[in-house]
């Protein structure tokens, strides 16, 4: 039950969080197809802050609108994810250039060397946070370059590669490899090793960009079957 005294405002940011979250957690599943009806039963909600809330998630391409057929989550494209990653590694490549140009270690790259260079068992074991941790990286090597333009670009390209690259970390294996790989590219750029710092910057977004690939395939498939199996159609309550 909704409290009275909650404004819609904050009612269509939880609806949206919460049907967000439901798209990560492949909950709700890439074409999946729902009603403003369906969801504002669920949430307990009348169909107002529902429709902000997916008017919102349509924006950031998670969701889209059919004609009088309500709504969808957008199919996955992974073609479209492909050249994401393939724009970031040429705006990350282009910033870590920058980095090994200027004179001096700055106190962002100080500060993510200690960060990255945490003791193995010190280190957060849990998807969210070192998924947190691996995208402030990316962002802050390029927010380090000093070009805001190509900041606010690379911000945009990490919010729509966040449905699939948090997926990563699912793998214990893989946050160690994380870890490795930040570390050495941050020393290459101290050592200010142009050529090293973006080779293993680019093997270090393909190997992600690879291990998300399969991982997202199994877990669609895993969630798909579920699915016909318990006959649930991925918009009823939860």
């Amino acid at each position: 039950m909704v409290l009275k005294n909650q404004t819609r405002e904050n009612l269509a940011e939880r609806i949206y969080r919460q049907l967000k979250q439901d798209i990560f957690d492949f909950r709700l599943l890439p074409g999946d197809r729902f009603s403003e009806n369906e969801i504002a039963e669920r949430m307990g909600a009348s169909r107002t802050p529902v429709r902000e809330a997916l008017f919102r998630l349509e924006r950031e391409d998670y969701v889209e609108v059919l004609a009088r057929s309500g709504w969808q989550v957008k199919p996955f494209d992974f073609k479209y994810f492909e050249e994401l990653y393939d724009v970031r590694i040429v705006l990350e490549c282009a910033a870590v250039r920058r980095l090994c140009e200027q004179n001096g270690p700055t106190p962002q790259l100080e500060a993510l060397t200690a960060l990255w260079s945490t003791p193995k068992e010190d280190r957060p074991r849990q998807v969210g946070p070192v998924s947190a941790l691996d995208e402030r990286f990316h962002e802050i090597l390029v927010e380090a370059a000093g070009n805001q333009e190509m900041a606010r670009i690379h911000h945009d390209l990490t919010e729509r590669l966040r449905i699939i690259r948090r997926l990563d970390f699912t793998k214990p294996p893989r946050i160690d490899a994380t870890y490795q790989e930040h570390a050495a590219i941050l020393d290459a750029i101290a050592h200010r090793r142009v050529d090293q710092a973006q080779m293993l910057l680019r093997a270090h977004i393909e190997a992600s960009r690879n291990e998300v690939r399969k991982i997202t395939l199994h877990m669609l498939h895993e969630a798909r079957a579920h699915g016909r199996a318990s006959g649930t159609s991925g918009v009823g309550p939860r």
